[in-house]
């Protein structure tokens, strides 16, 4: 059985791929996507949605680049690849994030 933990972790992971489905190309930076974090009931730092970017981006659900460097750490622009999208229609599953309406 699943810890709240590592369901919440799964949860986060999803609707960071959500958030990536829903913009214009599916892309968006780290800045964007942890606002809409804080919107899905998630209040998270960008450095923790940098980490879950490159934890997705190892098991090839987005492709990740540096956009820019600021003061507080490196805005990561996410596109989300086709594998992604297949976890955010349920046509596809990867241990560690959530399935939607599971």
């Amino acid at each position: 059985m699943k810890s709240f933990a590592q369901r919440l972790l799964e949860d986060r992971r999803l609707v960071i791929l959500r958030l990536l489905n829903e913009q214009a190309g599916r892309v968006a930076n780290s800045t964007v996507l942890t606002f809409g974090m804080e919107v899905f009931g998630h209040s998270v730092s960008r450095d923790y949605v940098r980490t879950q970017l490159a934890w997705l981006a190892e098991q090839g659900l987005v492709a990740t680049e540096v956009a820019a460097e600021s003061q507080s750490g490196a805005i990561v622009l996410a596109t989300l690849t086709e594998r992604g999208r297949d976890i955010v229609q349920d046509r596809a599953e990867v241990p560690g994030v959530a399935r939607p309406g599971a």
